[in-house]
């Protein structure tokens, strides 16, 4: 409006709205008389509060409430600044929240500052927010006993936004971490980020030095990998991710990182190189959510000019078209038909070209020896074609082999030796209770019941183990999930699952999160019968879910 150049971090928002009513007016240049009749009817309302008795923010947020929905950063900004003095608000907000909206971008900085905070907050507190709850989550920490002031909550804030960005955004000034950071990205696993940001708060003051810090990276990376190749569900991963630095000793950073990473359980594990092997050869990777990503990796691996596969598109060697020439079906044989479907988008007949349209169908010794072919390839990913007179089954295998040798180094797994490894793993417990201390349990129906009961639980999930308590039997994955009270007449069951949480159409679950009991779970419900059980397992397989994390918003 002062014809003066806009500062190069103005409001971009302040700006669209600027340019939106120069434009409409331009177009309205008949009508200004209407446009300022309009403009006079514009009411501003100033509400004036009393600091020693109103609550700013409690108001801020009941106006708001019928309208559009503000950002959980917008109220976690709000929350924080609008009870200070108007002078403070200005500094604390120039000094540390300006600088965070323009690290993650104005027009993105919302949708990426809510998901900052929830990392920010799970690695706080150890628990993780709901995504629809962070607002919540945040109040609740922000006035907990050890938080030392406004600025020193702001403060850290935007340390750890600093970090984010440094590894969600591509802001990282070391090479070698921005490359690590980059592929960890195009896997999506956004659940990683509290073991990150931890991470990196200590390789920033020194705890962890860079060449552990990458490791570290490039081992969450293979586990990442290495579990989607094997066709493991992702649900567990939040919990994995939220609770890792509970198990890391700081004298012993990356030993102890290894060994949680070889400690975890069944549902969580991380697998190991044959079982990685087996699926890298078989899975269809054409089809692979992250397709672009392991092809780069494969190729680049330990090469110091890298290269861009925005030049090369994915290649089948043995086309994917069903209407195969003569020449195809002749390489194949007689079980051509079984041999492409299954074979067609799996690791041995993948590779990279820049020639994809030149080679179309055209038999493998015209793609071997045509200008540009395999012979003259200069991509890692093709070594071998031009050497190769065939290419059918045992081809398609043997090289399905060699580079699944190639991605066990690509993405390794932790190595320990034994004897560092076992001193990491719990100290078994002799179990001095059994069967034979529960008389309930030993004859009749209730017997019958618990078989049955037990029979059951156990199948939901490997992990899944039994121990003998004094007073109950305790079913575990990493803890309890359902405990059960031997008597009389029933079996009386302890979910460890909030109350609230539970799905009980039946309603025959109690809440017994204020009452003193046997068990560890704020649910109980009972089991007398074997008709009962159908319904009361599922009730049990809540409580299994909830612990390793299937079905939350992550």
């Amino acid at each position: 409006m002062d014809q003066q150049p806009m500062a190069t971090d103005h409001s971009i928002r302040v700006k669209e709205n600027f340019d939106f009513f120069d434009d409409q007016i331009s177009k309205s240049k008949d009508e200004l008389e209407t446009i300022c009749k309009g403009l006079a009817k514009l009411m501003i309302v100033d509400i004036s509060l009393d600091r020693d008795q109103d609550n700013p923010q409690l108001i801020f947020e009941s106006l708001n409430s019928t309208g559009l929905d503000l950002s959980q950063a917008d109220l976690i900004r709000n929350f924080i600044l609008m009870g200070l003095e108007p002078e403070e608000q200005a500094r604390l907000y120039t000094r540390y929240w300006r600088p965070m909206e323009l690290n993650f971008g104005q027009e993105a900085y919302s949708s990426y500052f809510d998901g900052f905070m929830r990392h920010y907050l799970t690695v706080k507190t150890g628990d993780i927010p709901n995504i629809r709850g962070v607002y919540e989550a945040f109040k609740q920490y922000a006035n907990s006993p050890e938080i030392d002031g406004v600025e020193s909550l702001v403060s850290d804030i935007n340390t750890y936004s600093n970090y984010y960005c440094s590894m969600a955004l591509g802001t990282e000034p070391d090479k070698e971490l921005k490359y690590a950071f980059q592929d960890l990205r195009e896997l999506k696993v956004d659940v990683a980020y509290p073991l990150l940001l931890e991470l990196y708060h200590d390789y920033v003051n020194e705890v962890l030095s860079k060449g552990e810090m990458l490791e570290s990276v490039r081992l969450l990376e293979s586990y990442v990998f290495r579990r989607a190749v094997c066709a493991i569900p992702t649900n567990s991963m939040n919990k994995t991710f939220a609770t890792f630095s509970r198990e890391l000793k700081k004298d012993r950073y990356l030993e102890s990182l290894k060994a949680h990473f070889l400690s975890l359980p069944s549902y969580r594990h991380f697998p190991l190189n044959d079982e990685f092997k087996r699926a890298i050869q078989t899975r269809d990777l054409y089809n692979f959510r992250s397709r672009s990503y392991w092809l780069r990796r494969l190729e680049n691996f330990e090469r110091k000019e890298r290269v861009s596969l925005a030049d090369y598109t994915i290649e089948h060697i043995l086309p994917q078209n069903t209407d195969l020439s003569d020449a195809w079906i002749n390489e194949l044989g007689e079980d051509w038909e079984d041999i492409q479907s299954t074979y067609k988008h799996t690791l041995g007949n993948l590779t990279l070209t820049g020639y994809n349209s030149e080679y179309s169908d055209r038999p493998f010794f015209e793609k071997r020896d045509m200008e540009g072919g395999f012979r003259e390839s200069p991509l890692r990913m093709n070594q071998g074609l031009g050497q190769l007179e065939h290419w059918n089954l045992e081809v398609i295998q043997k090289r399905a082999e060699r580079l699944a040798e190639h991605a066990v180094e690509v993405w390794p797994i932790p190595h320990l030796e034994s004897s560092v490894l076992e001193a990491y793993r719990p100290k078994a417990t002799n179990n001095e209770y059994s069967l034979d201390d529960h008389p309930n349990l030993k004859t009749g129906q209730m017997r019958e019941l618990f078989e049955a009961f037990r029979k059951e639980v156990l199948a939901l999930d490997p992990c899944v183990s039994e121990e003998f308590k004094k007073l109950y039997v305790a079913y575990k994955a990493e803890t309890n999930f359902v405990d059960i009270i031997p008597q009389t007449k029933r079996l009386l069951l302890s979910l460890n699952v909030p109350f609230p949480d539970i799905d009980d159409p039946r309603e025959i679950c109690r809440d017994v999160s204020d009452v003193g009991r046997w068990g560890n779970g704020e649910v109980e419900v009972g089991l007398s019968s074997l008709d009962q059980m159908p319904y009361v397992m599922g009730l049990v397989r809540q409580a299994l879910e909830k612990q390793l994390g299937n079905g939350e918003d992550i």
